[in-house]
C-alpha cells in the first residue's frame, strides 16, 4: 500500500457515494479513507457525506498521503474538518502503520497512543 502510486484526479465524493451502498451495519462498520484530502469532486459534498457516516456510527478513519520524502502532504483544511467530526486523521510511517491503525480500528484512545509515540494527529478545526 506504501509503494502503489495510483495518481491524481481524487473524486472523493464519489468514493464515499458508493461507500454508503455497502455500509449496512454502521456501527460495526470501518471506513479507512487513503488520501491527500485534495478533493477533485465537491468538496461540500465530500465534507457532508463523512459526516453522515460518522453521525450514523461508522468509524471514518483517514490516513493521509506521504509525499517522496515521507512527509504528509494533504489538504490541511479538510484534514481539520475531518478531524472536528471525530475521525482520526494522521500520517505515519509504514513501521508504525499496523499498530496504530489496529488502535484507531478499535477505537481506543488513538492521541494517547500517537502521543506516546511522538505522532502528530490532524487537530480537529469547526467544521463547516
Amino acid at each position: 500500500m506504501f509503494s502503489v502510486q495510483l495518481g491524481g484526479g481524487t473524486d472523493i465524493n464519489q468514493a464515499l457515494a458508493y461507500c454508503e451502498r455497502l455500509v449496512s451495519e454502521p456501527r460495526r462498520t470501518h471506513l479507512v479513507l487513503i488520501s491527500d484530502l485534495f478533493e477533485g469532486g465537491i468538496a461540500d459534498e465530500m465534507l457532508a457525506r463523512a459526516r453522515t457516516f460518522v453521525d450514523a456510527g461508522v468509524n471514518v478513519i483517514v490516513l493521509l498521503a506521504l509525499n517522496d520524502d515521507g512527509r504528509p502532504a494533504y489538504d490541511a483544511n479538510h484534514a481539520g474538518i475531518l478531524a472536528a467530526l471525530g475521525c482520526p486523521v494522521f500520517a505515519c510511517t509504514p513501521d508504525q502503520f499496523p499498530e496504530l491503525m489496529a488502535c484507531a480500528l478499535k477505537r481506543n484512545d488513538i492521541w494517547a497512543w500517537a502521543a506516546e509515540r511522538d505522532i502528530n494527529l490532524v487537530r480537529g478545526q469547526d467544521a463547516e
